[in-house]
């Protein structure tokens, strides 16, 4: 199995279809806003528009304040605004992925298609998004007089890191979705409760030691307090979780595209 997955030509590596894939990824991101008045400058305000929801409620509203840290309004803006980075890109990729290949009737039929890009096609658009709201809370936190360090530059490792693991979620929904409908009903509920187990409203430190454990099993764990931590306190990560956490979404995605490829055959049948 290990020397299958770490073969640059297996699906995982995008050695195959590269091309293809980025013309796709490209006219994805390009129709997402085309007719729209504003264009892709909806890339931009979407997540600013989500954030001041999100700090109006807690803020405003309730009061709130970032546990463990002071009652600064920007700490409270860049710490929730990093953990939203990291649960967007998952929460989009778990909504689309159970209609990823029924959406696509056209391209099941065509035997010569390989429809494993089309997850790449997927997780390369929300990499798009996710690599604009990075540059909003970069730039949003020198602006409400934060410094940055030279940690920062590693910002694109932790997204990196979780590309595997996206692959390996698109793969598995997008296949499963075709003969179990009801996944993409599911999905929608379960996204919502996956805001609230993960650490993006709070960090993980604010939980009991035996609930803050419970929490790293969390894929979403990971990623949102290594970022923050390079963003916002200038740590570098845990390279040896890094390592883990790249590691077991390689062997999760190895093993979703295994299934993927078993039960395309059938796909046609139920499109």
């Amino acid at each position: 199995m290990l020397s299958r997955l770490l073969h640059l030509s297996h699906p995982i590596f995008l050695a195959r279809h590269r091309w293809l894939v980025l013309q796709m990824v490209r006219r994805e991101i390009m129709a997402r806003y085309q007719g729209s008045v504003l264009g892709a400058s909806w890339g931009v305000l979407s997540p600013l528009l989500i954030l001041a929801a999100y700090t109006f409620v807690f803020r405003t509203v309730f009061k709130a304040r970032w546990p463990g840290g002071t009652d600064s309004t920007a700490e409270f803006v860049l710490q929730l605004f990093a953990g939203l980075l990291v649960f967007n890109l998952f929460s989009e990729v778990l909504t689309r992925a159970p209609r990823l290949v029924l959406e696509q009737p056209n391209l099941v039929k065509r035997v010569v298609f390989p429809l494993e890009t089309l997850s790449w096609v997927a997780v390369g658009a929300v990499m798009f998004n996710a690599a604009i709201a990075l540059g909003i809370l970069l730039v949003a936190t020198v602006a409400l007089g934060s410094h940055l360090t030279p940690w920062v530059l590693a910002t694109p490792l932790v997204l990196a890191c979780t590309v595997p693991m996206l692959l390996g979620l698109c793969w598995l929904l997008s296949g499963l979705g075709v003969f179990l409908r009801d996944i993409g009903h599911v999905v929608g509920p379960a996204v919502s409760l996956l805001l609230f187990v993960s650490p993006v409203l709070y960090p993980t430190s604010a939980l009991p030691s035996f609930l803050s454990d419970l929490l790293w099993l969390n894929p979403l764990t990971f990623p949102i307090e290594a970022l923050r931590g390079l963003v916002l306190k200038g740590t570098p990560p845990e390279w040896g979780a890094l390592a883990s956490y790249t590691a077991i979404g390689l062997a999760f995605a190895f093993l979703a595209h295994r299934l993927f490829e078993r039960i395309r055959p059938a796909f046609a049948d139920e499109v």
